[in-house]
């Protein structure tokens, strides 16, 4: 299989539709989707027909029992979390080919060990986020929304020049 431009990496999803939607991206533009348990819903082969998965089969997904697995079998060499909790927006980070793209969960986004992680071992400025408006009523843009807006900016960087 050949190298993926970017692997979309989601840390206990919880929305089952989130995860459809994201797999459906990743499927149309080569990446490879790592699910990061615990998750909150069945990702076996019946709950994915039940749900109407019928391209599931194109999705290159690899799933890991915990985050330090993940860090074991993957040892990323960059990685950008997605967050709300920073100011520094996505267009700003400079995406190369293999990259990690990081989300964390629906409801709390990514815990705080995995926030130090990534500044201790990338720096802070692989903390980055998609601007939105200035309005706390508008909290978060929906999972698969935010990692379809990263994937292509992601593309669009690498494909410069190209």
């Amino acid at each position: 299989m050949p190298q993926p431009p970017f692997h979309i990496v989601l840390l206990n999803p919880e929305i089952p539709n989130n995860t459809g939607n994201i797999g459906r991206t990743a499927a149309a533009t080569g990446c490879r989707l790592h699910i990061v348990h615990p998750i909150g819903f069945d990702m076996s082969l019946k709950a994915r027909r039940r749900a109407g998965l019928d391209y599931w089969h194109l999705v290159d997904c690899r799933e890991h029992e915990s985050w330090s697995t993940f860090l074991d079998a993957e040892q990323p060499q960059r990685v950008w979390l997605y967050t709300t909790k920073t100011s520094r927006p996505h267009w700003e980070a400079a995406f190369e080919m293999g990259d990690y793209l990081l989300f964390g969960k629906e409801t709390a986004g990514a815990p705080p060990d995995v926030h130090e992680w990534v500044t201790s071992t990338f720096g802070e400025d692989h903390r980055i986020t998609l601007p939105m408006v200035d309005d706390p009523a508008a909290r978060s843009l929906n999972l698969a929304t935010a990692v379809c807006a990263a994937v292509y900016e992601g593309l669009r960087q690498v494909a410069v020049g190209k």
